[in-house]
């Protein structure tokens, strides 16, 4: 089985369909031929993250990249003191 991807507008447009439409996760998801429970996490992804959900394929949150940075950052240090 192979997992199916989809792009951060087609995400939008089905959570939309949820929030403004007034439609529930599992018509949409009937209708669109998805599984129930991806489409109430990406429900949950767009409540939780807002405009940064869905970032895509090799793109990082906000916080994430802090997070990597702050990261680097400590190896970085680590490396200097050995020396």
């Amino acid at each position: 089985m192979t997992k199916k991807h989809y792009d951060q507008a087609f995400k939008r447009q089905v959570v939309q369909m949820i929030q403004e439409e007034g439609k529930t996760a599992p018509q949409v998801a009937e209708e669109l031929g998805l599984h129930v429970n991806t489409v109430y996490r990406w429900v949950s992804e767009i409540k939780q993250d807002g405009g940064q959900a869905f970032p895509g394929s090799g793109q990082l949150k906000e916080e994430d990249k802090a997070v990597k940075a702050l990261q680097k950052q400590i190896r970085d240090l680590q490396e200097e003191n050995d020396i």
